[in-house]
């Protein structure tokens, strides 16, 4: 990565290359070769040549470090797939209910990248962290697109002050007449791909880009660059150093998202039955956790007119509908049903409303439960990886 980054860094006093660049900025190609025992392969511009190498494991990469890495861990623990590591310095671990799958904890760029290079099978990432260090490659397909956690967004800041107090849009930014060819707007980032290829689709053509040392928020109060592009959580922190977000200046929405390498998924033996099995745990764990199942008696002549008087409130319809059940009890010696069971999937937002038009319609001994899985048929999102990879 040396390479690239000297090449951006002299770079910094160009303007923005045309739409058919291959490295933001700078108009050298990028080209490294990686060779191992494990990994035969040679990438060209960032794209992983040939075919895979042959090993019986399935390398499955995850953040080393910081949040990322532990929500990961969890979601994996709460999908009955927890990580067993030896030694926490050790960077490879292994998923005992998998036992075809090798752990390897990396850098999430460098996640990306051993997915493209062949060294890695299977990732969790950020949609950030993809898109930048994959540039659209298609050998890189988006397994899971929402794992609900690690959200922030991309996104274009400028002072709150000065020659922008009045600027908050990124229409308002870009006709300013001060940005020329020997002015052109100076943008601080860490996203040298996806900022330049922002402002090329939105019509900015004078801009320069630098990377800097440290916090981005303090680029412009330093005098180093006009605005900044990085990820954005609370805003909080823009806020604190006295700069805004403008309509318009967001590049992307992130989360982590489960991402794998298509090559690996048509020829690596099991990793497309390896992945169904995580996306469908991952897809029947995220869905649940959404949801509480509630159960409760009510009072009624069958259970169709029990059914219909469920089916009567907007939030008590479930999944697919209410399961209705007899309470049977024993009276003057016969077995009969004065009661039924109703049992229903809410949404935890709607819990409160939920029970009480059930207690409006005669339900009493309402009982709450959360739940662990909701397994589909089968998982759209399984249908839709078996279409990307045309089978």
């Amino acid at each position: 990565m040396s390479q690239f980054s000297s090449a951006f860094t002299a770079a910094s006093s160009v303007s923005l290359p045309p739409p058919s660049f291959n490295v933001s900025v700078s108009k050298r190609s990028f080209i490294y070769c990686c060779s191992s025992s494990q990994s035969r392969t040679t990438v060209v511009n960032g794209k992983f040549d040939g075919k895979i190498f042959e090993r019986d494991e399935i390398r499955f990469g995850l953040p080393s470090k910081g949040r990322m890495a532990g929500d990961s861990l969890d979601l994996l623990k709460d999908c009955q797939l927890s990580v067993k590591q030896v030694n926490p310095r050790q960077y490879v671990a292994q998923i005992p209910q998998l036992s075809n799958v090798e752990v390897w904890f990396q850098r999430p760029k460098d996640i990306v990248r051993k997915l493209l290079s062949g060294d890695l099978d299977l990732g969790i990432v950020g949609l950030d962290t993809v898109s930048e260090y994959g540039r659209g490659d298609e050998d890189l397909i988006i397994v899971h697109d929402a794992l609900k956690y690690g959200d922030c967004r991309l996104s274009l800041a400028i002072p709150k002050y000065g020659i922008f107090e009045n600027i908050n849009s990124l229409k308002d930014l870009a006709q300013m007449p001060r940005w020329t060819i020997d002015r052109p707007l100076r943008v601080a980032t860490g996203f040298t791909y996806l900022g330049p290829k922002f402002m090329q689709e939105n019509g900015l053509k004078h801009v320069i880009f630098s990377t800097a040392d440290g916090a981005l928020e303090a680029a412009p109060a330093m005098g180093i660059a006009d605005a900044i592009l990085d990820l954005v959580s609370s805003g909080t922190t823009l806020r604190e150093n006295n700069l805004k977000e403008i309509e318009g200046g967001v590049v992307l929405e992130s989360q982590a998202v489960l991402v794998a390498s298509r090559k690996a998924l048509i020829q690596r033996k099991g990793a497309l039955d390896t992945t169904h099995e995580i996306l469908e745990r991952f897809e029947a764990h995220l869905r649940a956790a959404d949801q509480f199942m509630v159960t409760a008696n009510m009072r009624g002549s069958s259970a169709k007119e029990v059914a219909e008087r469920v089916l009567s409130q907007p939030s008590l319809s479930g999944l697919q509908g209410p399961t209705v059940s007899p309470v049977l009890c024993k009276r003057d010696g016969k077995v009969a049903a004065d009661y039924y069971a109703i049992v229903i999937c809410v949404p935890k937002k709607a819990l409160y409303k939920s029970v009480q038009q059930l207690r409006a319609i005669g339900g009493s001994g309402v009982l709450i439960s959360p739940l662990t899985y909701i397994f589909d048929e089968e998982t759209p999102r399984w249908r839709e990886l078996l279409s990307k990879l045309g089978l």
